[in-house]
């Protein structure tokens, strides 16, 4: 039962080589989180994983998170008759950490595929641990104490800049969380948190906020930071909620792509 790992690009994305006993086995959990920090995203191709494989995978890794509703395994589709809550992942066609409404993020999603669509619907993600070690001094030291404000309606804007009032208001009423835009590790590593949530920096203008953090996106999306995963049947993409964003391209939502999604539970808050 042996394990490999081939780096894709010296700035994130890895490839994971092993079949379905190895990972299931757990004996090489600790490696493969490793390797997760180390890359930020790790792929393992035509794995071929049943629901029950990749909920017994994710559970060799950490602390399974379940959906809020207790749901172990969640379908990313934009098809509404698989997915009631579809409209709400249009989101995710745009950079984007997952969990920055809450205290403590998750740490790690899982997403095996199941159909793809003809056209688009690739996965991006980019390395923010990365995308902050390129900052220069004078950047970090200005950056490191800086709060952004981050909420759920800030994200509707990106596909609907006109929005029903009830819907905002709906959206508006989850709140708003302030959170630091520069995370500091535990392991004493950095990374930038931004995304499609971010809408103001605290004590900046409003022209000032969306300057800072589209320059900083600009940057921590170039293409050194980035990998594009262009799925096949099969194929399991696990990656560090803490340092990657993510994204979706977009796809015909009556294609019926549909992706299955775990999680690990998160481990440290934002600081």
């Amino acid at each position: 039962m042996s394990i490999a790992f081939e780096p894709i690009k010296s700035g994130i994305g890895a490839r994971v080589i092993a079949d379905k006993a190895t990972l299931l086995g757990g004996e090489h959990a600790e490696e493969i989180r490793n390797q997760l920090e180390a890359h930020g995203v790790l792929v393992f191709k035509e794995i071929h994983f049943e629901d029950e494989e990749q909920v017994a995978f994710t559970e060799t890794l950490g602390t399974f998170a379940p959906e809020h509703d207790g749901e172990l395994v969640h379908k990313i589709t934009l098809d509404v008759n698989t997915n009631p809550s579809a409209d709400y992942l249009k989101g995710s066609m745009y950079w984007h950490l997952d969990g920055t409404m809450n205290k403590v993020p998750i740490l790690a999603s899982i997403l095996c595929s199941k159909v793809l669509s003809d056209e688009g619907g690739e996965t991006h993600f980019c390395n923010t641990y990365a995308a902050y070690d390129a900052l220069s001094d004078e950047d970090k030291a200005t950056y490191d104490e800086l709060r952004v404000m981050h909420s759920a309606w800030a994200s509707l804007f990106t596909y609907d800049p006109q929005p029903n009032i009830r819907l905002l208001e709906g959206m508006m009423s989850v709140g708003d969380n302030e959170l630091p835009l520069v995370w500091r590790h535990r392991s004493g590593r950095k990374s930038l948190v931004l995304g499609c949530t971010a809408y103001e920096v605290v004590g900046y203008r409003a022209k000032e906020s969306t300057s800072l953090l589209h320059k900083l996106l600009n940057h921590s999306t170039q293409d050194q930071f980035v990998y594009e995963h262009q799925w096949d049947v099969g194929d399991m993409v696990m990656w560090d909620n803490t340092g990657t964003l993510h994204r979706a391209t977009p796809y015909d939502p009556k294609s019926g792509r549909c992706l299955h999604r775990t999680k690990l539970q998160g481990e440290e808050p934002f600081e």
